[in-house]
């Protein structure tokens, strides 16, 4: 069975991701002062993206 074309170089394709992973927020908070070592990991505040 063969791949569809517009599926067959979608590993190359790089799209600009709008939401972080907790542990991305939480490094991203670390470095603001906002978030320390023994706070809650859950109902975290947005953050943006910055690329």
């Amino acid at each position: 069975m063969s791949l569809h074309r517009s599926l067959k170089g979608s590993t190359k394709i790089r799209v600009k991701r709008n939401v972080l992973k907790r542990y991305e927020r939480i490094d991203h908070m670390i470095t603001a002062n906002k978030w320390k070592p023994g706070d809650k990991v859950f109902g975290l505040p947005k953050t943006r993206v910055l690329d």
